[in-house]
């Protein structure tokens, strides 16, 4: 009879702690909501540069208010967990082409969530430095990620750490050795994931929109980036700079998704119906799939993740000197 009475004990524990559980409040959190629950959930400072993650950040002063203005972004969120961006993706092999800058497979994804310290029922905030729009589209890659391997309690920090460390927040720049996690990714949420087959059929699908989130001169074939190997664009892909996805300043924080939206309608692209955003390697592609997806709530939205480096490694057709 003790050991049964045990056995349920444990149970209503297990399910009272699940049932409490703590949930973040939707896809985007401000520092001032990071700084009352900093400790309920896990930190992923995510960045290129990792060893500015224990350097002491740069202020100046200015001569005329006296205030102390960010210069250079340093050091962390006390109990962040360092996640070296330049290995989040990696080189998969599709039909014979050496695909670069792929999505992982789950067991090295799993491996660097767990080396990072999330557990599978973790509320995740993701951090960048936040200084430019590059680290914003880090986070909303990461966050598609995690998002595709099943895991959906989770939050980018808006403006990053540039942001963080402007409001007057804790920083470290000790080394954090985290203890490592148990995150599994308990599913493929393939509804996110656009392949070269599905822009290939949205070329004829007038029901479906391709977006080109990369500059006016790339997407008219101007010049193009060295692992993409033909200039231009997917035909009939609609352009939609990526720049304003953001303020053009440091912090770098979203802008409204009201005005994203209203930008979108500018370019004559309708952010409710079924889209396929991509760039040249799915990277910045995701700061689009992210508003439209997440903060829109478009649940047709997906990204292409070879983007145009894949697209014209397999020699697909493209478009230059168009606006389509």
């Amino acid at each position: 009879m003790k050991v049964l009475k045990l056995i349920i004990l444990i149970i209503t524990c297990s399910l009272s702690t699940n049932l409490f559980a703590f949930t973040v409040p939707g896809p985007l959190v401000d520092t001032a909501w990071l700084a009352k629950n900093v400790g309920k959930v896990v930190i992923l400072d995510a960045r290129k540069d990792i060893k500015s993650f224990t350097r002491k950040p740069v202020f100046k002063k200015d001569k005329k208010t006296g205030k102390l203005i960010l210069v250079k972004v340093g050091g962390h969120i006390p109990g962040a967990s360092l996640v070296n961006y330049n290995k989040v993706r990696t080189n998969k092999n599709i039909d014979g082409n050496k695909v670069q800058k792929m999505l992982p497979g789950k067991k090295y994804f799993e491996t660097i969530m767990q080396n990072a310290g999330a557990n599978k029922d973790s509320a995740i905030v993701i951090v960048t430095k936040g200084e430019s729009l590059g680290d914003v589209t880090i986070a909303t890659r990461m966050y598609w990620q995690l998002k595709y391997y099943g895991h959906t309690n989770m939050a980018i920090l808006n403006g990053g750490m540039a942001e963080w460390l402007t409001k007057s927040g804790k920083i470290s720049i000790k080394a954090e050795k985290s203890s490592r996690g148990d995150w599994v990714a308990s599913k493929e949420d393939k509804s996110i994931l656009a392949t070269t087959k599905d822009a290939v059929a949205a070329i004829k699908d007038k029901n479906v929109q391709l977006v080109d989130t990369r500059d006016l001169n790339l997407y008219l074939g101007t010049y193009k980036k060295s692992y993409v190997y033909a200039k231009g664009h997917i035909p009939g892909a609609k352009l939609l700079p990526v720049e304003l996805l953001t303020r053009p300043k440091s912090p770098a924080r979203l802008n409204s998704a009201n005005d994203f939206k209203t930008f979108a309608q500018a370019f004559n692209i309708n952010t409710d119906k079924p889209v396929i955003t991509y760039c040249n390697s799915g990277h910045l592609a995701s700061g689009a799939w992210f508003v439209m997806s997440e903060l829109l709530g478009n649940k047709q939205a997906k990204l292409y993740d070879g983007s145009m480096h894949q697209w014209t490694l397999e020699k697909q057709p493209v478009t230059a000197m168009k606006m389509e």
